[in-house]
């Protein structure tokens, strides 16, 4: 039971939230629907806690040449876990097992940088890194923050930490509402003080206060399958959506620095909505300093059911590396941004097909068809924004597949030219599938198990197919979820 309970614990990094402390903070925007615009960008940070700590510190060290600096709550060392899950939980967060020296994982920083994996080692020395652990932190253990910042220091870095707050794990905040030694949902605690200015404050220089009246910048919520190696995010355990905060200044073209800020596991948006983005009290400080905060969003899959930042090697063995499927993704919104010049992502050569139509429905399926575009070798489809097709689409029509009954879906299809690009997406159109919509269910946890909706593992339910947590397996906790096909059950 012991370790059951460990395994939850170490495993669910942080939620955040916030109440206001010395004045009123205002929200953050409700989101606007668009695309990630280029700005001008001086400089380029990563910060994360917990999973979004140990992908802070791959980012940074992988891509050097763009990123600046680091601030980091609670994580180890670059590729501690070295693709293996036991690692991760027993060597890299609590230490039962041997992991590697902070001395032998430079080597193979040095190694990899040499092979071209890695932008070169010699940028690190200088480099900014700001690292928090708090006393009262046992999720991920202080010989293991200790050991990050030694590799850090090892390298060359200019680190600063922290290690001597009562905190317990959790992102530390002036406005947080937990106690200082909590470790505790909504895993933002206030232990007086404000860490996110000494972070910032080391990163940047000198930073002006945090505004304190209604934020004046914006929210997008942006399709993060235009990033996305292949197009499709849920593939790489990454979500649809995205969001970045830009400031009224840097809108109006303004010099601006940038934050990529990466949440940890438990804290996806499709599990906690905005709740990192309104709380961590980045914005405020973005309003008065010229700063894009960039909030890429990971999500569950099989073998991460807690939408964690993949840093022991879930979905790919080379995630800690610059072709690592994730790590290219976030590159990728930074750099349409304008972060380490020139983005990326491919200019569309083809144009969008015409004609597209539904041709047909069934429960679980819907049928579409679109007129050839000369020069296209395939076609992608995309349904709500993400890629469906695994394989090339080689004809002008397609059929998806596992589909909820009774609900509507929007698709739209991108010509790809001979070099793997995609075109221009078409207009989209709706499908609705055919039969009654899937019936929200609510009952206690323990009754969702026995009646086969839902199964238990350390004490925690989880839906089954989807693996979305529901709370603690018994007869008081309640959730709703329902059926979007055979056997996959999610919330409502």
């Amino acid at each position: 039971m012991k370790i059951r309970k460990f395994l939850v614990a170490a495993l669910a990094a942080v939620g955040i939230a916030a109440t206001t402390v010395g004045g009123a903070t205002a929200a953050v925007p409700a989101p606007t629907t668009g695309s990630l615009q280029r700005y001008d960008i001086s400089s380029t940070y990563v910060s994360g806690l917990s999973s979004g700590g140990f992908m802070a510190n791959q980012m940074h060290v992988a891509h050097s040449d763009v990123f600046d600096g680091a601030g980091i709550f609670s994580a180890g060392p670059y590729d501690c876990a070295q693709n293996n899950l036991n690692t991760a939980l027993y060597g890299c967060m609590d230490t039962f097992m041997a992991r590697k020296t902070p001395a032998q994982l430079e080597q193979l920083t040095r190694d990899r940088a040499a092979a071209g994996k890695l932008d070169p080692v010699a940028n690190l020395s200088g480099d900014k890194v700001w690292l928090f652990h708090g006393t009262n932190d046992s999720t991920v253990k202080a010989p293991v923050n200790d050991d990050l910042a030694t590799y850090y220091r090892d390298l060359g870095s200019n680190v600063v930490y922290n290690n001597t707050s009562a905190s317990g794990h959790a992102w530390v905040s002036p406005i947080g509402p937990n106690s200082c030694t909590s470790t505790s949902s909504p895993y933002v605690n206030n232990c007086g003080g404000d860490p996110v200015k000494d972070m910032l404050t080391h990163l940047l220089g000198s930073v002006n206060p945090a505004s304190s009246s209604a934020l004046t910048g914006k929210l997008v919520r942006f399709d993060q399958s235009t990033y996305t190696p292949g197009g499709s995010p849920s593939a790489i355990s990454m979500g649809n959506e995205g969001f970045a905060y830009v400031p009224q200044s840097c809108q109006s073209g303004a010099s601006c620095k940038l934050m990529v800020t990466l949440h940890g596991c438990y804290q996806y948006f499709g599990l906690v909505g905005n709740a990192l983005m309104d709380k961590a009290y980045l914005n405020e400080y973005a309003d008065t300093n010229n700063l894009i905060v960039l909030y890429p969003q990971a999500t569950t899959m099989t073998g991460n059911p807690r939408g964690c930042w993949d840093w022991w090697g879930y979905k790919s063995a080379d995630y800690a590396q610059k072709s690592g499927p994730q790590m290219t993704a976030v590159m990728n919104m930074a750099k349409a941004l304008g972060a380490g010049g020139a983005t990326t992502t491919p200019t569309p050569t083809l144009p969008a097909p015409a004609g597209l139509t539904v041709t047909g429905t069934t429960d679980t399926t819907a049928s579409l068809s679109w007129a050839p575009v000369p020069g296209a070798v395939s076609y992608d489809v995309y349904r709500n924004g993400t890629k469906v097709n695994g394989a090339p689409v080689t004809s002008a029509g397609y059929t998806d597949s596992g589909l909820a009954a009774g609900t509507t879906y929007g698709y739209a299809v991108a010509a790809v030219d001979t070099a793997g690009t995609a075109g221009t997406r078409s207009a989209a159109v709706d499908a609705t599938t055919t039969g009654a919509a899937a019936v929200c269910v609510t009952a206690s946890n323990y009754a969702h198990t026995t009646a086969g909706r839902a199964h238990q593992s350390g004490g925690y339910t989880y839906a089954n197919g989807s693996d979305q947590n529901l709370g603690l397996w018994n007869v008081f906790a309640t959730s709703t979820i329902k059926q979007t096909s055979p056997g996959y059950w999610v919330t409502c």
